[in-house]
């Protein structure tokens, strides 16, 4: 990638601003690993390459699953160790989300046990101050200092949330557990949404815990490199064959599987009620095919149809629509795949559909979970509206 001026520099990467184009940054890893605050300190080669690649991978999985991030292209083998990024004002805070015991949470929680599952998940805010250590900061702190304000601690910690749980999802697949998870904050510097709060900096093997088959002895993640006793070439070798797995597991995050809803309308009538749905559902990114049947009048074309759907595609869902129920009681004996009831609300019909697609898809795994965050976002701001209004009023 073409790069400018240097802007900054890390201990893992350096910032470049990108030509004619001030809105962006090109991001560099390094090959540098560090622990201790940089106390300990080794280069090796071929770790920033590895380290854009997960990034990258894993970006690209949370901007299909809609949430906002930085990330623009770049990271695979072409651009070597760069990424091209909207330019944010980064803020000093690291937002740690922690899915099972460990680490720190164990030392300053002496009665968890190591290994214990979070439910729910708990999230910490770390100041980003190498100098003490990145001390934890209190909620009322950061908006005490200034660093943010509550609106923003509350949009941190939900999108935190949300991304760790298509994270967790995502390493799941591949009987992985994810332990915990470290992701940085930034407002974007310029543009449309200036201001906004996006997921910034990077997201690599140096920002979470990884345990294959839940088991802390086979880790994959940095941990492996702080547990060093002797950092010599063949434990630095070992380290950067666990990050090279890493990255090769990561590479199909971002991949939807192919997967199809069929909506059937019994009659004409139900024609209007199918286009609604397939809109709804099409939202979500899903693919929707329609068919007009008869479960009265065309019995043997209804079992025809569902029969060459099944064989067509190899994850359906189907959707029956009819003012009686015997159009949705014939596909639910005619077929293995699962049978909705298409008259309900479209909206959490095209939800209920996403779910059951994503249950093997971490994309529309994470849609859902991002469109069940907006609905209590939603409630919330309803409510606030609410409580601020004159009496008597009414909301717009």
């Amino acid at each position: 990638m073409q790069k400018g001026i240097e802007i900054a520099r890390g201990k893992t990467k350096v910032l470049y601003e990108h030509p004619g184009q001030l809105d962006q940054l090109v991001v560099v890893q390094t090959d540098a690993i560090s622990a201790g605050d940089g106390a300990r300190r080794n280069e090796i080669p071929g770790k920033g390459r590895l380290a854009a690649q997960t990034s990258a991978r894993v970006f690209r999985l949370l901007n299909l699953c809609g949430l906002p991030t930085h990330y623009l292209n770049g990271g695979e083998d072409d651009d070597e160790n760069e990424t091209l990024v909207r330019r944010c004002s980064m803020i000093p805070l690291e937002v740690v989300v922690r899915g099972v015991a460990a680490g720190s949470f164990v030392k300053r929680n002496p009665t968890v046990a190591r290994g214990t599952l979070l439910a729910p998940r708990v999230v910490e805010f770390f100041l980003k101050d190498d100098a003490n250590h990145d001390p934890l900061i209190s909620p009322d702190e950061i908006i005490a200092r200034g660093i943010a304000n509550q609106g923003e601690l509350s949009v941190m910690m939900e999108i935190a949330r949300v991304t760790f749980e298509i994270l967790a999802h995502a390493w799941r697949r591949r009987e992985v557990l994810l332990v915990d998870l470290k992701i940085e904050f930034g407002r974007l510097a310029s543009g449309e949404n200036k201001g906004q709060l996006v997921i910034a900096d990077v997201i690599d093997n140096d920002s979470w815990r990884i345990w294959p088959q839940g088991r802390e002895d086979l880790m994959l993640d940095k941990q492996m490199y702080r547990n060093l006793t002797q950092v010599d070439d063949a434990a630095l070798g070992q380290v950067k064959s666990a990050y090279e797995h890493v990255a090769e597991l990561v590479s199909p995050f971002p991949v939807m599987r192919p997967g199809m809803a069929a909506i059937f309308a019994d009659g004409i009538e139900g024609i209007a009620q199918a286009d609604e749905l397939a809109m709804a559902i099409g939202q979500l990114g899903v693919p929707t095919i329609r068919r007009v049947v008869s479960a009265t009048a065309t019995p043997g074309f209804v079992l025809q149809a569902v029969s060459q759907m099944e064989t067509t595609f190899a994850r359906l869902i189907v959707l029956a629509v009819g003012k009686s129920d015997a159009l949705r009681a014939m596909l639910d004996h005619a077929t293995s795949a699962p049978v909705l009831d298409g008259n309900e609300d479209a909206q959490r019909v095209a939800l209920q559909t996403a779910k059951l697609l994503g249950l093997e898809d971490t994309v529309l795994y994470g849609r859902t979970l991002l469109v069940q965050a907006n609905l209590r976002s939603a409630v919330l701001q309803a409510d606030a509206a609410l409580q601020n209004q004159a009496p008597g009023t009414a909301l717009a």
